[in-house]
């Protein structure tokens, strides 16, 4: 049972995340004001708050992320460490997301400039952000140019082990991000070069959703994959489905594909997830 720790809380489904959040953080609140759990209690905060962010953004509500984004660095900066700084400000640049990619890249170039070198992991990981944010504006040479920053610091790191999967960082997650970008630069599906590479299997359940994610919008680009590309989303279903029908994304590539597929060939499969996520098809 999880009870009200916040190591498992980040495991659970985002329904069940929505139940445990508001008790959690108001018992974390009290204990924070107790000096002998003081410093547990910012800390459980921050991993509380964290995971406040990323279910807004997950379920779409804008402005709540940078919301808890800000209750984050309250929590770092009464702790007045600057490797929990560091991360919050890596991960204010992360959960900006699209709503203006122009920030998200300066931002996230910032932090990458002066991340603690104890914390090369928060260094690769504003790399990764900062060559999606590029990607997201077209800008591809500045986008590879920050993947083989992040691919050179996760090869100096050498491993895919503790204590860089607390931002989940290394060689397999940069090349989950490679396939990703690809997609945003529209490679299509020639990132299944990159995929191949990939054992998604290693990380966690949200990173290996993901990746399956922006594979399967990969391969749903050309027609002639479509089937490789349903079956990737398919599998990200099984794994986090919340993830996957909360992806608009998602909708925008399936929609694509029942838009330019006779009803008499678009098979149950796809007019079933499609259904799933939000989307009524035709006829």
């Amino acid at each position: 049972m999880c009870g009200g720790s916040t190591a498992c809380f980040a495991r659970t489904e985002l329904g069940e995340q929505t139940k445990l959040l508001p008790a959690l953080v108001r018992d974390l609140l009290v204990a924070a004001g107790d000096p002998k759990h003081r410093r547990d209690a910012l800390i459980g905060l921050l991993d509380a708050y964290k995971s406040a962010g990323y279910l807004a953004h997950d379920l779409g509500f804008t402005g709540l992320p940078a919301l808890a984004i800000e209750r984050m660095r309250a929590a770092a900066e009464k702790l007045d460490d600057p490797v929990l700084l560091a991360d919050v400000a890596w991960r204010r640049a992360h959960l900006l997301s699209g709503t203006n990619r122009a920030r998200q890249y300066d931002l996230a170039v910032d932090i990458a400039d002066r991340a603690p070198a104890e914390r090369p992991d928060i260094r690769g990981m504003s790399n990764l952000t900062a060559a999606l944010a590029a990607a997201a504006q077209g800008d591809g040479e500045r986008a590879e140019a920050h993947l083989a920053e992040a691919g050179g610091i996760a090869e100096t790191i050498d491993t895919d082990d503790e204590p860089w999967t607390r931002t989940d960082f290394g060689r397999t997650n940069v090349n989950i991000w490679r396939v990703a970008i690809g997609v945003e630069l529209g490679y299509g599906a020639k990132v299944a070069e990159t995929a191949a590479k990939i054992r998604p299997e290693a990380m966690k359940r949200d990173r290996q959703a993901a990746f399956w994610i922006d594979y399967g919008r990969g391969m749903l680009a050309e027609r002639k994959t479509h089937e490789r590309g349903l079956s990737a989303l398919l599998r990200a279903e099984k794994i986090a489905p919340q993830k996957v029908r909360n992806n608009p994304f998602v909708r925008e590539a399936i929609a694509g594909v029942l838009a330019s597929t006779r009803r008499d060939v678009a098979g149950l499969e796809l007019r079933g997830f499609a259904w799933r996520i939000g989307i009524a098809p035709n006829g």
